[in-house]
């Protein structure tokens, strides 16, 4: 291998371990604003009862019992699997329909009011729907998800190429580059600005419809589990799983979301030395 490709390599490697670095830094405000949850949650505790709401160390010890249990991880699994497919729809085709609604202003004035009714229609009129049209299986969930979540991604898509700069298409245009390579290079990267934001709302979206179609539909997963727990009047359990339930969602996020953004978005360290904006 040449010195010059051998140094190149290098540096690439370089840049991605100090981003990667960065970012598990960056981890400490997350740890922070959850510890102080973690505290809210214990005075709440110590203010109404166990009955109300159980501590914290009860509930991890219930999740510690749940990590114990194959049939937990199971059922964990599932939701885990409905929620991911269902916002991968979502991230797909809403930023598919965002980018061409983007660049077309009058379909963007055109579909503004049908966005305005999707988002007006409580998840939970989605969920009677779909139980009827699919029962209680797996399009039911997926379906909610879809129908949810769309209307953000296809906004933040949208908006994102719409306040996009112009002036560097014209650049790179006058520079000899085609529009899939304007839009590649140009137009998608600046659009992430609301479409990233958009993109962890929407995953939000997923697990929480996730876990309420499931328990309204009855079709198992992390929704079934509450169910049993309600009707047990376990409050230790029900919180367990809200616990996993979040855990999932930031899993996922900080795997996915997050990862993917510092990817696409490594342009704009160019104006940030060290992590302090000029």
């Amino acid at each position: 291998m040449p010195s010059a490709t051998r140094r190149s390599l290098l540096h690439r490697l370089a840049e991605r371990a100090g981003r990667v670095l960065a970012f598990l830094w960056s981890g400490w405000a997350g740890l922070a604003a959850l510890c102080l949850l973690a505290a809210a949650w214990q005075a709440g505790h110590e203010a109404y009862g166990p009955f109300i709401l159980t501590s914290p160390l009860d509930t991890v010890a219930a999740v510690a019992a749940l990590a114990s249990d194959p049939e937990a991880w199971a059922i964990g699994a599932l939701t885990l699997q409905r929620a991911i497919t269902g916002f991968v729809l979502v991230a797909a085709a809403g930023t598919a329909l965002g980018v061409m609604a983007g660049y077309s202003p009058a379909t963007l004035r055109l579909t503004g009011p049908l966005i305005t009714v999707l988002m007006g229609v409580p998840p939970i009129a989605w969920i009677v729907l779909a139980m009827i049209w699919f029962g209680g299986s797996d399009a039911t969930v997926r379906t909610v998800i879809l129908i949810s979540a769309l209307p953000v991604v296809f906004m933040g898509a949208a908006r994102g190429i719409t306040t996009r700069d112009r002036g560097l298409d014209r650049m790179a245009e006058a520079f000899g580059a085609g529009p899939v390579q304007r839009f590649l290079t140009i137009g998608l990267r600046q659009s992430t600005t609301t479409l990233f934001p958009a993109l962890a709302l929407a995953l939000g979206t997923a697990f929480k419809v996730a876990v309420m179609a499931e328990l309204l539909a009855n079709a198992g997963g992390i929704g079934g589990a509450l169910a049993d727990a309600r009707i047990n009047l376990d409050i230790a359990q029900a919180l367990a799983w809200v616990t996993v339930s979040v855990a999932l969602l930031i899993s996922v996020e900080y795997t996915l979301v997050h990862p993917a953004k510092a990817e696409v978005d490594r342009w704009r360290r160019a104006a940030q030395p060290w992590g302090v904006k000029r």
